[in-house]
């Protein structure tokens, strides 16, 4: 199965993401809280917790902030009580965009996004109104250059669902979120480091755009991106290069 460009684009999209790395921490300290008042603080029982702090250690946070995120999410600290809130809408050339939100106010969250798409040439839409365009999955990005039967033998060993190779030589390897940890120690167990791995909301299509909407729709993602309670922002759009 035959994909787009992914490697330039997913690449360019963390490049931008790391730019912004004072947000990040804030990011993954709201991903840590949330996922430990849902789920408990216990790791060994809470996948999305798991997830959170291994992000968390990849961007090297302090352990004791770590410690802190989750013992505010399990109650035994005092903090801001947050709620997941996403948003959907289009932006240049038609492209589907999701933004996923952690915010204790959702008046100023919702206002903060609806600016970002109107004042970019964006429309923000109604529940659902592109959420059919995504899929659910862990995914694991591999770099051009590794072979596709390596790869494949050992992710379906490990239980993952898909292997796509794109047109640029990378390897996308797709599996069930609840699958992710599973499918990530078999191919670490391979030997294959992946470039990207995350539970995300995978484009079902793609909507290429040229080099002025590419322009257009870049200055769109930053500014949803830029605002405090957006924690990821997923789009159908492939920008050229």
């Amino acid at each position: 199965m035959a994909g787009h460009s992914k490697w330039a684009n997913i690449q360019h999209r963390k490049g931008r993401q790391d730019e912004k790395r004072g947000k990040i921490f804030t990011r993954l300290i709201k991903e840590i809280t949330v996922a430990s008042r849902m789920g408990g603080s216990d790791v060994g029982m809470n996948p999305r917790l798991r997830l959170a702090i291994d992000k968390a250690s990849d961007a090297n946070m302090p352990k004791d902030t770590v410690e802190r995120a989750v013992k505010r999410g399990a109650g035994e600290l005092d903090g801001a009580n947050y709620e997941e809130i996403r948003y959907e809408g289009y932006g240049t050339g038609g492209a589907a965009v999701m933004v996923d939100c952690m915010t204790d106010n959702r008046t100023r969250t919702v206002a903060e996004v609806r600016h970002a798409f109107s004042k970019y040439g964006g429309n923000l839409g109604t529940d659902g109104s592109v959420a059919f365009m995504f899929k659910h999955c862990g995914l694991f990005l591999f770099a051009p250059g590794l072979s596709e039967d390596q790869v494949m033998e050992a992710a379906l060993e490990a239980g993952a669902e898909d292997v796509i190779a794109n047109d640029d030589g990378s390897i996308e390897v797709v599996c069930a979120p609840a699958d992710f940890q599973t499918v990530k120690k078999g191919l670490e167990q391979a030997g294959l480091k992946p470039a990207v791995a995350e539970v995300t909301m995978k484009p079902l299509s793609a909507t290429e755009l040229n080099a002025d909407e590419s322009v257009k729709m870049q200055k769109l993602l930053d500014a949803i991106e830029d605002c405090d309670d957006v924690q990821e922002v997923y789009t159908t759009a492939v920008l050229s290069e």
